[in-house]
């Protein structure tokens, strides 16, 4: 795990800053865009609490070809073929169409920074203001302002609903020591009612953690049980909440990425991959204001379109994670509606569906995908 590595003291230092697009927010999302403004001549400044790459939120695992295809290839850490999942009726194996990799996070976060250009200082992001955005250390300016600070939404207008009434799941694993051959789910009622449980090794790393898509359920205690159930010790601990509804991804002046903007998936939770999809997207609309062929208002009408035409996606896999949630404390129906998906045919059909939901092409090595492909893949 990595250490604080964060401004303290008298190096955290007063900051004023004028620049040309100002991401807050320095991981998944925030560097997807910074990336896409690569070579565009502009100020870019990227903001975030903590040193890039040093705060890990997630179990950090995407669909193999989103690393390679962004030329992340050098974080991975294991990659799967199968997803081992257990119930209390017995064990199910699904047969994966696409392999599925964890990946170390600092490494892929400093691999991502290097693909562009901008500058970077930590601060803690505290609103909006009339030209940028309040910091810790002071105001910075910009006409180009992207939220990429997750889940509470820092810079959009008014009070945020805040948990345990917002829409938002929560997670909580443990990082021992070890390893394993299989990418692992438990969908059983004994450790969480409607959720689920994960065993996701890293190379010699394992990642242990238990979700609830109800964030009034706790999770500590069954995290450690999981834990103690598997043999292996309960350090490291790492949480999040995490959202699991679409959310507008503009207002009048912000562009919204990641989890700001709701872009985690339902059912799954996962997050990265949409984060880096969306936040490639946003790229790609500054991009177009940066160069002159497009305006803020233009480029914040054509992001939002873009994530809004997901909302229908979205709200499928919202209706099975209710349906995960009724079936759950069932463990006779779950089994059963796992061995109907089990089938490879089935498996490919689901997952192919699944994968294009943010699908890998939209994130072609070595080169920028162009708006129209982005149209299309809305």
């Amino acid at each position: 795990m990595p250490k604080r590595a964060t401004k303290r003291g008298t190096d955290r230092t007063p900051l004023d800053a004028d620049a040309d697009v100002l991401v807050c927010g320095a991981s998944f999302a925030g560097l997807a865009v910074a990336r896409e403004l690569a070579g565009s001549g502009a100020r870019v400044l990227v903001v975030d609490r903590y040193e890039v790459g040093e705060r890990q939120t997630s179990a950090c695992a995407a669909p193999t070809a989103w690393l390679h295809n962004l030329d992340l290839h050098d974080s991975v850490q294991q990659t799967f073929e199968t997803l081992l999942i257990h119930t209390p009726r017995g064990d199910v194996r699904w047969r994966l169409p696409w392999t599925f990799s964890t990946f170390d996070y600092r490494t892929l976060c400093a691999a991502l920074f290097a693909q562009g250009d901008a500058r970077f200082e930590t601060a803690k992001v505290e609103g909006r203001t009339e030209r940028g955005v309040a910091t810790d250390r002071g105001e910075l300016r910009a006409p180009l302002v992207v939220d990429a600070l997750g889940w509470r939404r820092v810079l959009g207008a008014g009070a945020n609903v805040q948990p345990p009434e917002a829409r938002l799941s929560r997670g909580l694993e443990v990082h021992p020591d070890g390893n394993g051959a299989d990418l692992e789910l438990w969908l059983d009622p004994s450790y969480v009612r409607a959720g689920y449980s994960w065993s996701f090794p890293a190379d010699r790393e394992l990642r242990v953690g238990v979700g609830s898509f109800d964030p009034h359920d706790k999770v500590k205690e069954p995290t450690l049980r999981l834990a103690a159930d598997e043999g292996v010790p309960a350090v490291r601990f790492q949480g999040n909440w995490i959202p699991h509804r679409l959310r507008p991804a503009v207002d009048a002046r912000t562009f919204f990425v990641g989890d700001s903007a709701g872009h985690c998936l339902p059912t799954t939770a996962e997050g990265i991959r949409p984060a880096l999809y969306f936040g490639l997207a946003c790229g790609r609309e500054l991009r177009a204001v940066l160069g002159g062929r497009s305006t803020r208002d233009r480029a914040l009408a054509r992001y939002g379109a873009f994530s809004a035409a997901h909302r229908w996606k979205y709200e499928a896999l919202f209706r099975v994670q209710q349906l995960v949630g009724r079936v759950n404390p069932h463990p006779r129906a779950m089994r059963a509606w796992l061995r109907a998906l089990s089938p490879d045919p089935v498996t490919a059909w689901a997952f192919r569906r699944y994968l294009a939901i943010a699908p890998p092409e939209n994130a072609p090595a070595g080169r920028r995908v162009t708006a129209p492909a982005q149209r299309e893949a809305a």
